[in-house]
Parts: structure tokens; C-alpha cells; sequence
């Protein structure tokens, strides 16, 4: 039996006018892919159009989430922010 090797990388990370990095070219050299998500980067298009673009070439999909306390890292937060960045995180 020959040995699997999974190829991962984290895509997704363009915003809005943005990009970032060339996405299908990296999708067609792996075999699973985290997607940011949350507020780590990306924004719910690019989100979406980056798992659709996975899907159709049979690559896994994960998350690379964030919260949004770039400012102050490992604060709290209120549980109403949490709620918004929960709804940042739901499944396609």
C-alpha cells in the first residue's frame, strides 16, 4: 500500500477590491484547502466563490477562521459581538 500525502494551503484571503494571492492556480496543485473566514480575511463572497471553485475540482475544504480582535489579541468580547462573528462562521 503506497503512502498519501494531503497538500494543504489557506486561500480565500481576498477582500472586496482586494486580492490576494491566485487562488485557482493553488487549488489546481492541492489536494484540501482551509478557507479564511470569520474576520481572518476573505469576506462572504470570496468566501463562497473559493469553496465553489474547491468543489469543482474535488479539493477538501476547511475553515481558517478569525475573530476580530486584531486590535487587543485575546481580549473578550460581548456576547452580542460574539453573535455577529458567529454569523461570520455558519456553513455555506
Amino acid at each position: 500500500m503506497g503512502m498519501a500525502v494531503d497538500l494543504n494551503s489557506d486561500i480565500g484571503e481576498s477582500f472586496g477590491a482586494w486580492t490576494l494571492g491566485d487562488d485557482a492556480h493553488i487549488l489546481d496543485h492541492v489536494t484540501s484547502a482551509n478557507v479564511a473566514c470569520g474576520f481572518h480575511a476573505g469576506d462572504p463572497q470570496v468566501m463562497l466563490a473559493t469553496v465553489r471553485a474547491a468543489r469543482h475540482r474535488s479539493v477538501a475544504v476547511g475553515a481558517h477562521p478569525g475573530c476580530c480582535t486584531t486590535s487587543r489579541p485575546g481580549t473578550r468580547i460581548s456576547p452580542a459581538r460574539l453573535r455577529r462573528q458567529h454569523a461570520m462562521h455558519r456553513p455555506v
